[in-house]
């Protein structure tokens, strides 16, 4: 009979199959497409976009990690950069819930208790989405009418998502969660430094990603003084609205939607669609990169100190002694 902790590493497996045949399926389907577009830029454009790319999603990375660390499981950025790489190709599969899934129980193997790992992951979350939100009303009113006129309603929830982001309210959002589902509540709450710096890490991941689609945009004739703080906010207010379409995987058309509308009065005609495009593969590539990364630097946590549940095959013989760090109770 298979146990419990070797079905969960066949799902993880069978999930991670699954996301990357769903991003094949998406790179193949529009690969003419993409071959036209790649064309009106240079190799150097491209990697440099590509390399902003990696940088925002590393900065993210380290906005969990805070989270993480201030709901008490630190973990060294090695561990970190391998459960976030890994977990993130579940958000091309259909649904929200598939990166979280997999990212908690790639936690599992670091003692991160689930509860931990779902509370910073929503804050982490959380956060991108608020600062996301800021930065897009912060530069899009001055830069873009469209945008404006299109998704003013989404600025109204800036303050409102922001405010949420405070200890006390996050503390209590997530003990309620966590008791709807039965759960024990969190043992302390995130810090309000803990809780600024996450969010300054995101919102560097998001001038990172500025300067991804900004490159592509001046690649393909876009110029003027606003161009770059129109980038910055056309990719922010994308990823917001590509977030909050719950069936797309990855938010796909509603995120290439959002950023054709915002940048069509600043680009030459056709062009939006291509740096929509371009930008899409390139961080698709991105998280195929990261993920192929993570495997290849292993990360994996120490015998001694891996995470042993009574049952799952993993506990150590009886007399036997267990050295490094005992595992935490949920």
């Amino acid at each position: 009979m298979i146990s419990k902790a070797v079905a969960m590493r066949i799902g993880r497996v069978l999930l991670v199959l699954l996301a990357l045949g769903f991003c094949a399926y998406s790179l193949i389907d529009q690969w003419d497409a993409t071959v036209r577009a790649f064309e009106q830029m240079s190799a150097v454009t491209l990697l440099g976009a590509f390399a902003a790319g990696l940088a925002g999603l590393f900065a993210w990375t380290l906005s969990w990690r805070v989270f993480l660390a201030g709901l008490g499981s630190p973990l060294p950025v090695k561990a970190m950069y391998r459960i976030s790489s890994i977990s993130q190709l579940g958000k091309y599969v259909p649904g929200k819930v598939w990166a979280l899934v997999t990212q908690m129980e790639l936690a599992r193997e670091y003692d991160v208790p689930r509860a931990r790992s779902f509370g910073s992951t929503l804050l982490a979350m959380a956060a991108s989405q608020a600062t996301g939100l800021a930065i897009a009303a912060s530069t899009l009113p001055l830069t873009s009418a469209a945008a404006r006129d299109r998704y003013w309603w989404l600025f109204l929830l800036t303050p409102v998502v922001l405010a949420g982001l405070h200890p006390k309210i996050v503390t209590w959002g997530l003990n309620t969660l966590l008791r709807l589902v039965r759960r024990p509540p969190l043992e302390h709450a995130v810090s309000l430094p803990e809780t600024l710096l996450g969010a300054f890490w995101a919102v560097l991941g998001w001038m990172f990603f500025g300067v991804h689609l900004w490159s592509l945009c001046a690649a393909v004739g876009g110029d003027g003084r606003g161009l770059p703080f129109l980038a910055v906010g056309a990719y922010a207010l994308a990823f917001v609205a590509g977030f909050l379409v719950f069936i797309a995987p990855g938010g796909i058309g509603a995120r290439e939607a959002a950023m054709v509308l915002v940048l069509t009065p600043a680009l030459p005609a056709g062009a939006p669609i291509v740096v929509a495009l371009a930008s899409r593969v390139l961080l698709t590539l991105a998280d195929l990169v990261n993920a192929g990364l993570a495997v290849l630097i292993g990360g994996r946590p120490p015998k001694a100190t891996a995470r042993r549940v009574p049952g799952d095959g993993n506990e150590p013989a009886p007399g036997t002694l267990v050295t490094g760090t005992q595992p935490n109770k949920e």
